[in-house]
């Protein structure tokens, strides 16, 4: 896992944190390596979990986003969402 300079994960919860090895696993099997963009830091929307730091943003892997989110989505679990921008992976622990 790389981490972009100036991202800081020492704030992420728990259950966000726990979460990287298994996203970075995901994106290994496609031989891509997962590199961490944002946690807190930066500008996110109204109500945004990176500002409660259960979340995070991982740069997109040259994977086309169905495969990629029919991986990841289970790895994950029901505790975590995940969204697929045009650029980066938006990924929260949100239980229900």
């Amino acid at each position: 896992m790389l981490i972009k300079a100036g991202v800081d994960i020492s704030r992420l919860n728990r259950n966000a944190r726990r979460s990287l090895p298994i996203v970075a696993a995901v994106f290994k099997a496609f031989g891509e390596e997962l590199v961490l963009t944002s946690t807190y830091e930066g500008t996110h929307g109204d109500g945004s979990l990176h500002y409660s730091d259960d979340a995070y943003d991982v740069r997109k892997p040259s994977v086309p986003s169905g495969t990629l989110e029919m991986q990841l989505k289970p790895a994950l679990g029901t505790d975590f969402d995940m969204v697929l921008e045009w650029d980066h992976i938006h990924i929260e622990y949100d239980p229900k």
